[in-house]
Parts: C-alpha cells; structure tokens; sequence
C-alpha cells in the first residue's frame, strides 16, 4: 500500500493507522505529494487557508474509492489536527476493508497512561466519552481501560519523588522463540561468555547501587529479566541476587521477581537458589499448552515439563508465580487456546499475562511467512479470557500494546488480588525512574513531579557490553548528573 502526505508531519501516526488494516503489508510512505498515484494507496493532507486548516484524506482500495474533509481552526494544537486526520483515514479504511480495530484510532502502546491523563484533566466520564467519541475506541476496550486504570491506581500512588525500581538483564535464552525480537542470545552459541559476563554484570550493580545512595534514591521493585535468567545454572543466579540484596537497601521493595520463563531451564537446585534469595515471584510461561504450537514457534520444551516446572516450584516454595500465555500463535486455534487457558487456571497460578502475538520484523516467524491466527480468531481468543479470568478472580492491574499486534489487541497482566508486580505497572506507566543494568538495558530517568524521561542505553549484544564495558560506568553516570541538573538528591525535592 501507497500511503501520501501532504501539509503534515503526521508521518509516523498515519504510517501506524495504515498498518493496523495491513498489517502483513510494507505501507511506503510518499512525502509532499498532494494526489494518489496508483491503486491500494490513501492520500492526507493537510491545508492552511484564511479561516483555519483544511483536513482532506482520499483512498483507492481496489474497488473502493472515497474521499472526507474536515476543518479545525487556526489555534487548533498538533495533535488534535492529528486527531482529525487519523479519524478520516480511519473511517475510509474500516468502509473498504470491513474490519474495524477496537481500539480505534489509538496506536500507542500505554492507553490507560492516556485514559488516566484525560481522567485528571477532565474528569472520568469526560475522559470516557473522549476514548468513545474521538478515538473511536470500543465499549469493551473502554471498559477494559477503566478497570486497569483503577487497579493499578494503588500502585502508582505508592511511589515517591525519591522511587525508583531496578532491572537486571539476562539476556541469554536455551533457543530463540519464533516470534521473539528482544536482543537475546542462545546459550549454546554464547556459553564461553556467560561467566564474565555475570562477573561484570556484578559489577556494573555495585556501580549503581552506589549512584542510588549518592542521589537518596529508594527502591520500590526489582525485576530479572531477559532472554531467561533461568538460563544461567544455579551458582550464577545465587550470585547475581546475592550482589543485589548486598549492595542495595530493598527494605522498601515491594518484589524481587526472577523471570523463570522457559521450562525446560526450572531445576530444583535453581529454584531453591531463588528461594533463599528472598525472590518473591517468579514467572513459568509456557505461552501454550499445545505441543505441536510449540513446536511450529521454536520452543524445545512440551506441556508435560510445564507441568513438572510449576509442580516442582510450588513443592520448593513459591507461592507467587505468573504463567505468560500467547494469543493468536501460529496453527493455535480459539478452541485451543480455551484448552490451554483452562489448562492453567487448573493450576492455580497468582497471576497470568496474556499477551497478543506481535509480528516483528527482526522475528524469524514475520521473515519466515508463517501463518499467525487471523485477527477475528485472536480477539475470540481475548474475548475468552474477558469472560473466564474475571469468573476465576482474577483482575487486569496493567496494559499495554506493541506495533504489529495481532488484530490490533492488547497484553494484559491479570491476577488475583495483592498479587500485582509493582514492576510491570511502574515500567508501563513510565511512573518514576528505571536503573537497568546489563546487556541490552534502557535506564529510564524520570524527573520528580515531571513527564521528563531522559534514556540511557547500554550496549546491546553481551559481546559489546563485555568489550565495552568501562562505556557501560560511564554511561550510568549519567544518572547522577540528572539528579544534580533537578536540583541535588531527590530526598531535597520532595
């Protein structure tokens, strides 16, 4: 599909509204150009004459030919010119294709970051009527919104301008997922590098610890993630979780997760290395409980290890974990992903994400062409855990979404309740400041009382961040030099 702009630097939001209807498609984006060239394209424009601005799209979508107008004043902002032009181009995409996204307009990744903003400025039905009536989106997403919205409203107001949460990364996996995009990397290619890389990332947590002392930061949470931390044996795990409750003051910590998400990585002697770690939630994902789905994306593990890892988890101990499950997975169907997610809520897990399949580029699943389940299928699946989660008690406490979701969906962390990870809210709602560390981490700065955020990357891949490793200080230093720029340590702003 063709997509041409005129008058606008709407490029990024136009480009994204196409692609919610052509998902599969590659959407080539023809600047300054004021009339269609060809067949399957959209034309936007914007115009600004005597009285205000002229808001003018024209599609040719095979036998579909349409074209609207709409007009704003001259003091109209950008992003409610913006507004105007996305809801033109949707309508015109919704008549010629015959699918309307329930989220409407909306492309963003934090919805009920946006609800919550509208809610405070307008209060919560004027903020309602405004995801309805401007952005198009539906009564069951509005009413998802407004739940999460009040659930992780706990949370937030739990956070200081001194708050900040840790992340560590692991980014090392036993395979790569067919769909997966994060920067990870196979054990069985990386293992030489995985002891010093531990021993630096070590390191790198002693340097940061320090920073949240000099800058009177407190932690709120503390998060393993990865690829699977999992993936490293159980004496480097100790180790890591060992540094962390050593060098950092979590006497305010809410949580000290460790992802344990791949199955065929849970051992006991790993899961009691996390247990006398104070770890408090762990996650087992088996994102399905069909075996053959397993095989079609990739991952060397069968329903029955699933079992046995969260048998053997519940047996040493732990008495939170979290099951991630995939909606719209190739060669799934809606009957199967009943199956698996009655098969886990036998289970009787804490908590349970579902995420919609995201078709990345860089995922070998979107090179390869594989058959992810269509749109309508991926939503009964999601319409599925709408009514069954609810019924089980289980409650949505945090949102978000990806680009290139499947049908245009959502991922959503449900549990029961006092079961929430502060984390997973605190990270999406972008509440106060990150401090991650390892390979292919993002500090996220935030400034007290502020939407500032100021990012700090370290470098991807565990070889560069082994071979650059002194970069990776120095960046982190960084932080520092953002709290003296807000005024000294937080405790003086608070």
């Amino acid at each position: 599909m063709k997509l041409f702009l005129y008058g606008h630097s709407f490029h990024y939001e136009m480009e994204n509204l196409c692609r919610l209807f052509f998902h599969r498609q590659k959407i080539e984006v023809v600047e300054n150009c004021r009339a269609i060239d060809g067949p399957d394209a959209a034309l936007a424009l914007v115009e600004r004459t005597d009285k205000g601005f002229r808001l003018f799209v024209k599609t040719e979508l095979g036998p579909h030919s349409a074209e609207a107008a709409d007009t704003a004043p001259l003091d109209a902002p950008l992003p409610e010119l913006e507004r105007r032009l996305a809801v033109l181009l949707f309508h015109q995409l919704e008549a010629a294709l015959g699918v309307r996204p329930r989220w409407g307009i909306l492309t963003g990744v934090r919805p009920v970051k946006l609800l919550r903003s509208l809610t405070e400025r307008y209060g919560e039905e004027a903020a309602v009527r405004r995801f309805r009536e401007d952005y198009l989106v539906t009564e069951e997403k509005i009413r998802l919104s407004r739940e999460t919205m009040h659930n992780e409203g706990v949370l937030l107001a739990r956070s200081r301008p001194d708050s900040c949460s840790l992340y560590v990364s692991i980014p090392f996996c036993p395979t790569r997922c067919a769909y997966c995009s994060f920067v990870s990397s196979t054990v069985e290619k990386t293992i030489k590098l995985i002891p010093q890389y531990v021993e630096l990332l070590c390191r790198e947590l002693v340097h940061t610890a320090q920073i949240v002392r000099d800058c009177g930061l407190r932690i709120e949470s503390v998060y393993f993630g990865g690829g699977t931390p999992t993936a490293i044996s159980a004496g480097q795990l100790a180790l890591l979780i060992d540094t962390v409750n050593r060098e950092f003051d979590l006497s305010h910590s809410r949580e000290l997760t460790v992802e344990a998400g791949r199955p065929d990585t849970v051992t006991r002697e790993k899961l009691e290395a996390l247990r006398r770690g104070g770890v408090t939630r762990i996650s087992i994902n088996p994102q399905t409980l069909s075996d053959e789905v397993l095989r079609r994306i990739g991952r060397r593990h069968t329903t029955r290890q699933t079992l046995d890892a969260f048998a053997l988890a519940r047996e040493v101990g732990m008495d939170n974990i979290n099951m991630d499950l995939i909606a719209g997975l190739p060669g799934d169907t809606a009957e199967g992903f009943r199956a698996t997610l009655d098969g886990v809520l036998a289970l009787s897990p804490e908590s349970i994400t579902v995420h919609t399949l995201s078709l990345k580029r860089s995922a070998r699943i979107y090179q390869d062409g594989a058959g992810e389940a269509e749109a309508e299928t991926a939503a009964e699946m999601l319409d599925y855990v709408g009514r069954r989660l609810p019924e089980a008690g289980y409650a949505p406490y945090y949102l978000y979404r990806q680009s290139r979701m499947v049908g245009n969906l959502e991922n959503v962390g449900w549990c029961r309740p006092g079961f929430e990870s502060p984390y997973n809210v605190y990270i999406m709602d972008e509440t106060h400041s990150i401090l991650a560390c390892g390979a292919g981490a993002t500090t996220k700065v935030k400034r007290p009382g502020a939407d500032d955020l100021e990012r700090i990357f370290n470098f991807k891949f565990p070889y560069e961040y082994i071979d650059r490793f002194q970069e990776v200080l120095e960046r982190k230093n960084r932080v520092k030099e953002c709290y003296e720029e807000f005024g000294g340590t937080v405790r003086s702003l608070s």
